[in-house]
């Protein structure tokens, strides 16, 4: 696949970037929500938060979870990064992957229970705090980079010439 320009690798990896932050703070929204519908002792303000994460489940969660996702893998099947080239890629494919299914599967129908009954039971407390850890993390190792190449990367490594002297993250970008 050929690697993507320059100025359409930047202009992606800001959208990806913004997107996935927008995840972030979506499930810190849904988290106050539920937190604030489950602790409540008022029927009226547990009402008004469940219906406020429907609007949440029924307008973003999808559309944001899935260009988050292909933000991701377009970069990277279209930069040296590759997907299974490095640990912290391959590891961040996989959680997004996962946390996008469960938000679709599992998180939206909760959100839809919830609303309907105007309460909030603590799974629905959980559900959030877990995508919100995981975000993090995945915002973390996206910075951090940690863990090296897979088995996969340090065999294309050593086949390119890549690791002798040149820093393979700036090999074969283009300018």
């Amino acid at each position: 696949m050929k690697p993507l320009n320059r100025s359409a690798r930047r202009s992606l990896l800001v959208a990806h970037v913004a997107v996935s932050v927008s995840w972030l703070g979506l499930t810190v929204g849904l988290l106050t929500l539920a937190i604030a519908a489950f602790s409540t002792g008022n029927p009226a303000t547990a009402q008004a938060a469940t219906r406020a994460m429907k609007i949440f489940g029924d307008w973003l969660i999808v559309p944001v979870a899935l260009f988050s996702l292909l933000s991701g893998v377009v970069l990277a099947l279209r930069t040296p990064w590759g997907l299974a080239r490095h640990r912290w890629v391959w590891t961040k494919f996989w959680l997004t992957l996962i946390t996008v299914a469960l938000s679709i599967f599992s998180l939206r129908p909760g959100i839809n229970e919830a609303a309907a009954h105007g309460a909030v039971d603590a799974d629905l407390v959980v559900a959030p705090s877990v995508a919100t850890a995981t975000y993090l993390f995945v915002t973390a190792i996206s910075v951090l980079k940690p863990w090296g190449p897979t088995r996969r990367g340090r065999r294309l490594r050593r086949s390119s010439g890549i690791g002798k002297g040149v820093d393979e993250r700036t090999s074969g970008r283009t300018a």
